[in-house]
């Protein structure tokens, strides 16, 4: 059986970034509902847009951070371990489809 990094993570979140991420996730959250409600009310479109545009710069925050925390720690550990080619090429597939 293949032995995958994220089976065993280098080091794992403590309760404060967990509650953070989550925190940052549930404002999100309550955004989306708020954009909902907007179109509900046929709010004007560009303030729609301007919502949208919101949420979408939240979560590339949220996901800058959690990619931070993944280069060093897991990259960073993997690559010590002589498993960094694989752990790289696997970050630099996700780094292509979240830029997309």
């Amino acid at each position: 059986m293949e032995k995958f990094l994220r089976d065993h993570p280098s080091k794992p979140r403590s309760k404060d970034e967990i509650q953070n991420t989550i925190n940052r996730l549930k404002r999100i959250e309550g955004q989306v509902r708020g954009i909902q409600k907007m179109v509900e009310e046929d709010r004007y479109c560009v303030d729609i847009l301007v919502q949208i545009s919101a949420i979408q710069s939240a979560l590339k925050n949220v996901g800058f951070s959690i990619t931070e925390r993944h280069i060093n720690h897991c990259v960073s550990d993997a690559i010590k371990q002589g498993e960094g080619k694989e752990t790289i090429e696997e970050l630099m597939n996700v780094m292509k489809q979240f830029s997309k």
